[in-house]
């Protein structure tokens, strides 16, 4: 258990907390996370099922592995120069068509993402907007939920493929799909000292979250979205 008060302490670092915020979120006292990390103390089996499911590391990775070594080696490939499967659909023009991944698909997206044949099957088309370039590869996503606001549920979000995560700008919106949370929509902060990005929501009642850059498996740049739900009328004044 040598490592285990340095990676307590770095697992909390990484996600931004202090000891009186991971205590919040995690029901632990805050004295009580301080001798943790300070060895002057161990914490009970219940404690540390706490951290790992708060963390998303097992047991055996908090207990006996050097967390911080092992995430500087397993640094993902953040300019993609490693390849990245992106199938994608012309038409007999051989012009690139815009794959649309709705929210009934998108659990067989995660499985299906460099698949040609799913994304074959998908509903594809295109549009003559001049803000799309003929040189670069469009998706659409359709979200759900209202963590975006004021961007409605059930809206197409229309985005542009980044194939260089370096390149992402902070705060853009993004869809993010990831390996353990599926396609997520969120504003998006780098953070490649830690292998991670950080996801933001523009709802406020919905807090922020790190998602390791290991498990990102594609990122889409937010260029605009198409949305049925019109606002309703004003309110006529009243004399």
């Amino acid at each position: 258990m040598q490592n285990l008060n340095k990676n307590l302490k770095h697992l909390r670092l990484r996600k931004r907390l202090s000891q009186s915020r991971l205590s919040h979120r995690i029901g632990v006292g805050a004295s009580s996370i301080s001798a943790y990390e300070k060895k002057r103390s161990m914490p009970k089996i219940t404690t540390l099922m706490k951290y790992s499911k708060f963390f998303k590391r097992n047991l055996d990775e908090l207990v006996n592995e050097d967390i911080s070594k092992s995430d500087q080696e397993n640094k993902q490939d953040t300019k993609g120069d490693q390849l990245r499967v992106l199938p994608i659909l012309v038409d007999p023009q051989n012009e690139e068509m815009i794959s649309l991944v709705p929210v009934k698909a998108a659990a067989g997206y995660l499985n299906g993402y460099s698949d040609a044949e799913f994304i074959g099957e998908l509903p594809n088309f295109r549009m003559p907007f001049a803000e799309l370039s003929e040189n670069k590869t469009y998706r659409a996503f359709q979200i759900e939920g209202d963590s975006m606001l004021p961007v409605p549920a059930g809206s197409y979000i229309i985005c542009e493929y980044v194939q260089d995560w370096e390149l992402i700008k902070d705060n853009s919106c993004c869809i993010v799909l990831t390996s353990d949370d599926g396609i997520v929509y969120k504003r998006v902060k780098k953070d490649l000292t830690n292998n991670q990005l950080l996801l933001n929501s523009d709802n406020p009642e919905y807090l922020s979250f790190e998602v390791s850059l290991n498990q990102v498996l594609e990122v889409w740049r937010s260029l605009g979205f198409v949305s049925f739900n019109l606002p309703a009328a004003p309110e006529p004044n009243k004399k």
